[in-house]
């Protein structure tokens, strides 16, 4: 039986500088089940993820509705010395029974503010069944067995692998949600497999700082105007130019947060002529101006990802 507090509480335990904590849990071997806390419950079999996108609490356990008594200081004191590597990669609990449930863990720190499409789109609980057909073209099973075969060996350089492993293993689980999306879904995730739509989106992720206009990432595009606003705007839920002013926000944000570079040579990086005009996109999407988001209190700084 495991119970996971919320991010407001595991972010600042296992990742120290994370706005966001993403958990999702592959299992491996064996059977178990999962709910949000006072949501539905879902059973997980071998080869099903689960993922849990908001950081609302959740449980898992062998038996549908078991509660832990472990007090939240408790929990919260495992997933410390988990972080401060006091424990080991592979961690056994249980009392001891036939039934034996393998998973793998992975904690993914990330911003939410001001922007962040992908959390945006997901559902506060993803489950992921296993593939029919898992043959040995499966990139997420190797992908396991490498983080696998990575965790019970201590060589050097083991730690750094298995936490940039944890990264990996998450984008390639957003790719399998990715492909089992229902013909006519909506959201940034449908926009990407969009061909006209994701062909957009990659422009802008890919060179931010360009002048874009619509017209000019509809010439790219190679389809009119009014054909590329309507169609982004219906998937992505907002039109183009706007989708590009927030992914700058966010851009900037960082380069903010992380650095000592001037407002004006941030503004310059992220596609604005002067600094005014940055000043006002900035304010208008984060609600304070870049300074004050600059001078704001800052978590120590740390990982953004546990294996």
């Amino acid at each position: 039986m495991e119970e996971v507090p919320s991010t407001t509480r595991l972010a600042p335990t296992l990742l120290p500088g994370a706005q966001h904590v993403v958990s999702y849990h592959i299992v491996t071997r064996g059977s178990c089940w999962a709910a949000l806390g006072g949501g539905s419950t879902v059973r997980l079999e071998t080869g099903d993820i689960l993922v849990i996108p908001h950081g609302d609490s959740y449980a898992m356990s062998s038996r549908p509705g078991m509660r832990s008594d472990a007090p939240v200081d408790e929990v919260l004191a495992f997933f410390r010395q988990m972080a401060n590597g006091e424990l080991p990669a592979v961690v056994t609990e249980g009392g001891g029974g036939p039934d034996r449930i393998d998973l793998v863990c992975g904690f993914l720190g990330c911003d939410v503010r001001p922007f962040n499409p992908l959390l945006a789109t997901l559902p506060g609980l993803v489950h992921l069944r296993r593939p029919p057909d898992s043959s040995g073209t499966d990139r997420l099973a190797h992908l396991i067995e490498f983080a696998l075969a990575e965790s019970r060996q201590r060589r050097s350089g083991g730690r750094c692998v298995l936490l940039r492993l944890s990264e990996v293993l998450f984008v390639e689980v957003v790719r399998r949600y990715l492909e089992a999306l229902p013909t006519g879904q909506t959201g940034w995730l449908a926009g990407l497999r969009d061909p006209m739509v994701g062909h957009a989106l990659s422009l802008l992720h890919e060179r931010p700082e360009r002048g874009w206009t619509l017209e000019r990432l509809a010439r790219v595009v190679g389809v009119s105007r009014s054909t590329l606003a309507d169609r982004f705007t219906r998937l992505v839920d907002q039109p183009p130019m706007r989708y590009l002013t927030h992914w700058r926000v966010q851009l900037a944000a960082r380069l903010l947060s992380d650095g000592t570079a001037k407002v004006s040579a941030v503004a310059q990086e992220v596609g604005y002529d002067s600094e005014a005009a940055f000043s006002r996109a900035f304010k208008k999407v984060v609600g304070a101006p870049p300074a004050t988001w600059r001078r704001r209190p800052a978590a120590a700084a740390g990982p953004r990802s546990r294996p």
